[in-house]
C-alpha cells in the first residue's frame, strides 16, 4: 500500500515577519557629505506613530543644512503611519517596517543603515527646530576633537507642563550621576560607536545613557545652549523605570559604587514623587 503524504496545517506553518521598505536609497539615490559639508544621518524610531510621525519627518526636510538622510525604523506599525512613510517616499532617505524589539534595536538597526559622519536621534513624536542640524555643523567644526556635541531642548509634557531650555552641558563627575545632558537629536560622531559598540537592548529607557557612560570621562563633549528640538513626554512609570535603569547602568558600566548610586536614586525618586505638584504650580502661573 502507498504511503499517504501529508502537508503541514498552515496553522503550523512558520510564518516570516512581514517587512516593508522603501525610500531614496531602494531607487538608487545615496545621500553623500561634500568638502565642509560632512553628511548626518538623522534615525527615527517608531511605532504606531501616525499621529506625529509626519511632523517629525517635515521638521528634518526642511533644515537648510542639505546634507542629511533620514532613516526610519518602524517596529511594524499598523495605525497607517506605514501609509504615512509611504507618502515621503520620495524625501525618506530609507524606511523600513517590520517587528523588533524595542526603541534601541531600532536604533542599532538604523546604526547599521547609517552612512553619515555624525548621527543624531530623534524620536517620531518630536521635532527638529529650524537650523538646528546647521548649528550642530557650525559646532563641530569650532571643536573639531569633540565626538558628541549636545544643546538644550523645548520639553513639552501631556500634562501641559512646559521646560522651554531642558539640558545642560555634559561634564563628568556629573554625568556619572545623572543623565544631565538633552538627548533628543543630539550628535555622535561615528567613531564613538566603533570605539563603543551599539546600545544595549536589555533597557527599555537608558541605553542611550548607558551607551556614553562606557566612555566615562574620556568622552570629548561640546555643547551650545540654543534650543534645537522639541520633545513631547509623558508617562509617569516610564520615568520611574528610566530612572531605575540609569541607576543600574551606572553601576554596571562600574562608574559609580553601588551604595552612593541607591542614595542618589532614592532622591530622585523622591524628587519625582513630587514633580506633579512642582508641574501643576508651573501650569497655573503661567499667564
Amino acid at each position: 500500500m502507498d504511503s499517504a503524504v501529508t502537508t503541514p496545517s498552515t496553522s503550523t506553518v512558520p510564518t516570516q515577519p512581514v517587512r516593508l521598505c522603501g525610500g531614496l536609497r531602494m531607487r538608487g539615490t545615496l545621500a553623500r557629505g561634500a568638502p565642509g559639508q560632512p553628511l548626518v544621518s538623522v534615525i527615527t524610531a517608531s511605532f504606531n506613530a501616525r499621529k506625529h510621525i509626519a511632523d517629525c519627518i517635515q521638521s528634518v526636510q526642511l533644515q537648510d543644512y542639505r546634507n542629511i538622510e533620514h532613516i526610519i525604523i518602524d517596529g511594524g506599525s499598523i495605525d497607517g503611519t506605514v501609509d504615512v512613510l509611504r507618502s515621503f517616499d520620495k524625501i525618506i532617505a530609507l524606511w523600513r517596517s517590520e517587528p523588533d524589539k524595542g526603541i534601541y534595536d531600532a536604533w542599532n538597526k538604523g546604526l547599521v543603515e547609517a552612512r553619515g559622519e555624525w548621527i543624531c536621534f530623534i524620536g517620531a513624536d518630536d521635532e527638529l527646530l529650524p537650523g538646528a542640524i546647521s548649528a550642530y555643523m557650525r559646532l563641530a567644526a569650532e571643536y573639531p576633537e569633540a565626538e558628541y556635541l549636545s544643546s538644550r531642548i523645548r520639553y513639552v509634557h501631556s500634562s501641559g507642563y512646559v521646560n522651554p531650555a531642558h539640558g545642560k552641558p555634559w561634564s563628568w563627575p556629573r554625568f556619572s550621576r545623572s543623565m544631565c545632558v538633552a538627548h533628543p537629536g543630539s550628535m555622535h560622531r561615528r567613531s564613538l560607536y566603533e570605539r563603543l559598540g551599539e546600545y544595549d537592548i536589555s533597557y527599555r529607557t537608558a541605553a542611550d545613557y548607558e551607551l556614553l557612560l562606557r566612555a566615562g570621562a574620556a568622552l570629548r563633549a561640546a555643547f551650545m545652549p540654543a534650543v534645537t528640538a522639541t520633545m513631547r513626554g509623558g508617562g509617569a512609570s516610564d520615568r520611574a523605570i528610566a530612572l531605575k535603569e540609569a541607576y543600574r547602568a551606572r553601576v554596571i558600566t562600574g562608574q559609580r559604587n553601588r551604595l552612593l548610586a541607591r542614595v542618589e536614586l532614592w532622591k530622585e525618586l523622591v524628587k519625582f514623587r513630587l514633580l506633579p505638584l512642582r508641574r501643576a504650580v508651573a501650569v497655573w502661573m503661567e499667564p
